[in-house]
């Protein structure tokens, strides 16, 4: 028992390989030495390690605020009581946005693909979202909320980096009659992790009774007529009460109730934003939320089903001992190719797998990929963050798979290390997840003139007869798309 709660431990996702601080964290004291303003908050351990006390919100501001300046180059400030995010979990979920953009699965209609438009739910004072997007991959954003104060610090923070101003604008919610008012309640209650660090406990937590959300609109009649988005992106108030959100005192990140509260949590309020996305259908092509609660993510996935959309995608988020899912949807179909033994001139192919075993998911088909290509004596590399395989695979490794000519995984070992050639096929193989049951599979040449890229879809032909075989209720009838 004890080697297989290890095993688990050491399979637990880890921060995006994308993010700056997947392998250099935030060095406390090279930053103490470097920004005065941030110096006193920083202690240290009997063994001489930086530290910061994770209760003090104005340690967790001002250390927010140098890693933007820092790191990002990004002027900012919040104001007391006002949420304060923690810039490499926010980071995880940009990045995690670029990958669904990336993958092409959903097509863009606009061929200029530099052009990517978001859409921030609720930015907070902090806008953070927005900031990083713009910083980081030139992204234009409108960035919503509904408090003055919000809305006034969002501004600020967006003016005062004017390298990338022109690319956000900050949109006020009106408020209906119904919304709820904080009045009365204390804003600087301490709570979870950047209210993202719920009670370990609490991820599992029955759902309980539902609670339809009441407050001021979320898209609808916030998006104008005729505008489109490449995706939208919430960090939702995951509470139902005030008191909920500080079950956890070891963390004070500040946060009004607007920002951490709505009656029935963050399910009512994703329900929400399904609802709306119904209404606006492909005005975006990606619609996401950051989900807290993991018995949530399945009603929440169960709710898309339900509604007729044509691509689901899931994450699993970690930063430290913070766990937090991503949920993306869209009502665009999907980028096909139709792909016949006739057809070599494609260099990107695609085909569904229907009726997956409810045991397997992505990450068992995504191995199977990886150990189809190595018993054939191809070089693979697996990113198992984004679900992405890179083969390459000399023209006798083309034949040995074209011929079943396989070795045993013990034996190819050696075979991991083939050279990128001009001769050699080169190419990608990823895995979507779309449906429960139901996955997506799409290789893309990265050579197209390679003397052997004829060969390409006669081998995703065989990797698909493969997977249906080793994965699928029912073995026949393969379709490709």
């Amino acid at each position: 028992m004890p080697s297989k709660k290890r095993r688990r431990k050491e399979e637990r996702p880890k921060i995006h390989p994308k993010n700056k601080y997947s392998d250099n964290p935030p060095d406390f004291a090279l930053l103490a030495s470097l920004y005065p303003t941030f110096k006193p908050f920083v202690f240290y351990t009997r063994e001489g390690r930086p530290r910061i006390d994770w209760t003090d919100f104005n340690a967790t501001r001002e250390l927010t605020r140098v890693l933007l300046l820092h790191d990002h180059n990004l002027h900012w400030w919040i104001p007391d009581g006002q949420l304060c995010p923690t810039v490499p979990n926010r980071s995880n979920y940009i990045h995690w946005i670029e990958d669904l953009l990336s993958s092409h699965i959903i097509p863009r209609d606009n061929s200029n693909e530099d052009n990517v438009r978001g859409f921030d739910i609720g930015t907070g004072a902090n806008c953070i979202y927005p900031l990083l997007g713009a910083s980081l991959f030139g992204w234009s954003f409108v960035a919503s909320d509904m408090t003055d104060v919000a809305i006034e610090w969002a501004e600020r923070n967006v003016k005062n980096n004017p390298n990338i101003s022109e690319l956000i604008e900050i949109r006020k919610v009106k408020c209906s009659q119904n919304t709820l008012s904080s009045e009365g309640l204390s804003v600087e209650s301490s709570y979870s992790e950047e209210r993202e660090g719920l009670p370990s406990s609490s991820l599992d937590m029955p759902a309980g009774e539902d609670k339809s959300y009441n407050g001021p609109s979320i898209l609808v009649d916030v998006v104008r007529d005729g505008e489109t988005f490449d995706f939208c992106m919430c960090n939702p108030p995951f509470f139902e009460s005030f008191e909920e959100a500080g079950l956890n005192p070891r963390t004070s990140c500040g946060g009004t109730y607007e920002e951490m509260v709505c009656p029935g949590g963050e399910k009512a309020f994703i329900t929400r934003i399904i609802e709306d996305s119904v209404v606006l259908k492909q005005s975006f092509r990606w619609y996401t939320s950051m989900v807290g609660r993991k018995v949530n993510l399945k009603f929440l996935v169960s709710k898309l089903r339900q509604v007729g959309v044509t691509v689901v995608k899931t994450t699993e988020f970690v930063q430290g001992k913070t766990c937090r899912w991503g949920l993306a949807w869209s009502f665009v179909p999907p980028a096909t190719k139709i792909v016949t033994p006739h057809v070599t001139e494609k260099n990107i192919l695609s085909f569904m797998l229907e009726g997956i075993q409810r045991q397997f998911g992505a990450i068992h088909v995504l191995r199977s990929v990886e150990s189809f290509f190595l018993a054939g004596g191809a070089s693979c590399k697996l990113n198992a963050s984004s679900f992405v395989v890179d083969i390459t695979a000399s023209a006798d490794h083309c034949n040995a798979l074209l011929n079943n000519d396989v070795k045993h995984i013990d034996e190819v070992a050696s075979c991991s290390n083939v050279q990128e050639a001009p001769s050699n096929l080169c190419f990608r193989i990823l895995v979507f997840q779309q449906i429960p049951g139901t996955l997506l599979v799409k290789g893309s040449l990265q050579h197209r003139d390679s003397a052997l890229s004829g060969l390409f879809s006669s081998i995703v032909q065989q990797l698909e007869a493969s997977l249906r075989q080793k994965f699928c209720k029912e073995k026949t009838g393969t379709n490709y798309i």
